[in-house]
């Protein structure tokens, strides 16, 4: 897992912030200096706590649970369907559809009438319908898959959030604290970092400052998915050397238990054989 240099990070422009009048409070100890009214990002914090958050995420990637990339911007999409996609993970980059972490069911709901739709198109259901019916279905069917095609293999909550612009997804962030689960944000000097779990202070205006920054962050869950790989391919030799120990320790053992009664019961009589034939002489 390689972190960017300070180089890096300064030519993707990850150290310009906002003006210095729409500043939050709370991102002063991630803000170096000010120059001609414009805050700008300390990258030796950003380095520090991309690395941190790149770690959490391999860990999670690594346990096989899933991390929601998060971004509507115009900057973030393509970045973050690209990115994303490489590693199979869900992404939200069409407006947040309100409730979709608190109230999943229902949107579970709306992603099984998306399959639904499918079904019926392939078993010919669809061919018994008229012209309306079939132009109403399709067209529901393409706003099913604009907002939520990419969550269709989403079955359980995620892990953990992935957002650019803690602002402009401030409800995705507010669900996902309501529910406990982890917020790793790309957070500009306009934003509240006290909602997110992981802050990466950095500008998420620029495309090539979000470019670089999930390229990081991809890199490392990409390597915790090939070690899961890993594993599983060593799991079936590892489980089969352990499951013959035991079979026999226990069969040493169960035998100590049979052949100590035996001994014992020897010695019993090797000791009373005497006794009986000095009786036996008198």
């Amino acid at each position: 897992m390689s972190t960017p240099t300070f180089e890096q990070l300064l030519d993707a422009g990850c150290h310009f912030g906002h003006l210095k009048r729409k500043w939050n409070p709370a991102m002063a100890p991630y803000i170096f200096m000010e120059r001609n009214g414009i805050h700008i990002i300390d990258l030796y914090k950003t380095a520090a706590k991309l690395e941190e958050a790149s770690a959490a995420l391999k860990s999670i990637a690594k346990a096989g649970k899933k991390v929601l990339f998060v971004a509507t911007k115009k900057q973030a999409k393509q970045v973050i369907a690209d990115k994303a996609s490489q590693i199979n993970m869900p992404y939200v980059i069409e407006r947040w559809p309100g409730g979709m972490l608190t109230n999943f069911p229902t949107i579970r709901k709306a992603v099984k009438k998306m399959a639904n739709i499918d079904k019926m198109s392939k078993d010919g259901t669809f061919d018994n319908l008229s012209k309306r019916e079939k132009l109403q279905i399709s067209r529901q069917r393409a706003k099913l898959e604009k907002t939520l095609g990419s969550i269709a293999d989403l079955n359980r909550l995620p892990s953990a959030l992935f957002v650019v612009d803690v602002m402009k997804e401030h409800i995705a962030v507010a669900e996902a604290n309501r529910l406990g689960i982890p917020v790793f944000a790309m957070v500009d000097t306009n934003s509240n970092p006290n909602d997110v779990d992981f802050v990466i202070p950095a500008n998420d205006d620029a495309s090539k400052s979000i470019e670089l920054i999930l390229d990081t962050v991809v890199s490392a869950m990409a390597e915790g998915l090939e070690e899961r790989k890993a594993e599983k391919a060593d799991a079936p030799a590892d489980e089969e050397a352990p499951s013959q120990a035991p079979r026999g320790r226990r069969r040493v053992a169960r035998r100590n238990e049979e052949g100590a009664p035996a001994e014992a019961e020897a010695e019993v009589k090797a000791e009373e054989a005497p006794a009986e034939a000095a009786e036996a002489e008198a």
